[in-house]
């Protein structure tokens, strides 16, 4: 029956996956690298019928809600802090934006009756057998599963382990983006304030919660760059060689970066996986295709453990068949929402003077605006979503 399922990944689209196929009857375990959920990061939104209704099903929207950031306006200003350009909340915030942590919160709380969570672990070799996969993890144990999904982002181990090396997947777009936690020295209100230069932008946001608190986002163009992903004092370095020299508010906002315990550091890239599953092991969210920022990532890998919990309960674990229905469902709505991803650097730090000016003196017509937003929508509903039927002995809390 394939009902011993190894989750890799512990952000949204696992314990999501884990939440779902926990209703259908399965026994989901999710390993996680790091010691425990992590907590703060970004906003993420929601847009659109399709994940709105998947929030519904899962009995998550009140919740949601009553923790929603109420959206983030952007507003761009010059070296001398005067307004070149003020976003409203819903641009970046869609119909429901929610802090990541506090997403991934409500996700495990309610997947935790049904599965069991492993922390501190991430899997070092898969091996598929006659009758499964057997998982050999990084802390030495070994154990055999029926199936295992890859859940865990664009850099997916489970995607190098079974599929082939990152760089057959994913594409540099071209910029390196960066997040940090600071004091809110700045006194930001609501939202957001940028500061572009061509191919950088600085940008500082007050904490939803704390005021007292805020967050900085960093944007740079850059070719490919060589460095460790687990060493945050050299990503801090080139970070701060980036910006060198900038005005506004950056030097102190570098400051604060140097002092930062926890930072986010990545390239803007994007996964493109020519078939999401291989044997008994699939993809799931930014692994099978996702993008860093921009390619509405959180709702799509919400409605894609939907829909890969539902296959494989609709056959009963029949692997094959479930992974080739789930694919062909998601992938053209996936690869739609995705593709929001390739023009996020751009957007975001156009490389010229005039591109920052032309962004600037677009997005200030309410009607272009406009049109943009209702787009965003269509693309996110671009998937018809069936009912599948749950065990309600198995409903969460």
């Amino acid at each position: 029956m394939n009902r011993n399922v190894l989750i890799s990944g512990a952000s949204i689209a696992g314990p999501a996956l884990a939440y779902w196929l926990g209703r259908h009857g399965f026994r989901p375990t999710v390993v996680e690298l790091a010691p425990a959920l992590r907590q703060g990061g970004q906003a993420v939104d929601f847009r659109g019928d399709a994940h709105l209704t998947v929030l519904e099903r899962m009995g998550l929207l009140p919740e949601l809600r009553r923790i929603q950031t109420g959206g983030s306006p952007m507003r761009f200003v010059d070296e001398r802090g005067r307004t070149l350009l003020d976003l409203p909340a819903e641009f970046a915030g869609g119909e429901m934006e929610v802090l990541r942590g506090d997403l991934a919160r409500l996700l495990h709380e309610h997947s935790a009756h049904s599965t069991e969570y492993v922390f501190g672990d991430s899997i070092a070799a898969l091996t598929e057998t006659a009758s499964g996969v057997r998982a050999d993890f990084r802390s030495g144990i070994s154990r055999e599963f029926d199936l295992v999904i890859g859940a865990d982002g664009l850099h997916s181990q489970v995607r190098r382990l079974a599929f082939g090396p990152e760089k057959d997947y994913v594409s540099h777009l071209g910029y390196y983006a960066a997040t940090w936690q600071l004091p809110n020295e700045l006194g930001v209100g609501k939202g957001s304030v940028g500061y572009n230069v061509p191919g950088r932008l600085a940008s500082v946001g007050a904490d939803h919660r704390d005021p007292a608190r805020a967050g900085a986002f960093f944007v740079f163009a850059s070719t490919e760059l060589s460095y460790d992903r687990h060493d945050p004092e050299q990503q801090k370095r080139l970070i701060a060689g980036a910006f060198s020299g900038l005005g506004w508010e950056v030097p102190r906002l570098l400051d604060s970066l140097h002092q930062a315990p926890e930072l986010y550091f990545d390239s803007i890239s994007r996964a493109d996986v020519n078939t999401w599953s291989r044997g008994r092991v699939c993809l799931v969210g930014d692994a099978a295709c996702g993008a860093t920022i921009g390619g509405m990532g959180t709702g799509t890998a919400v409605v894609a453990a939907y829909v890969l919990a539902g296959e494989l309960a609709r056959v009963q674990g029949d692997h094959r068949t479930a992974f080739a229905r789930y694919e062909r469902r998601l992938r053209t709505y996936a690869e739609g929402c995705q593709a929001g991803g390739d023009r996020t650097g751009k957007f975001l730090a156009p490389a010229t003077t005039t591109g920052i000016r032309l962004r600037n003196t677009l997005l200030s017509r309410r009607l272009l605006l406009n049109g943009m937003l209702k787009l965003g929508e269509k693309v996110s509903s671009t998937v018809t979503l069936p009912d599948y039927p749950t065990d309600p002995s198995h409903v969460s809390r």
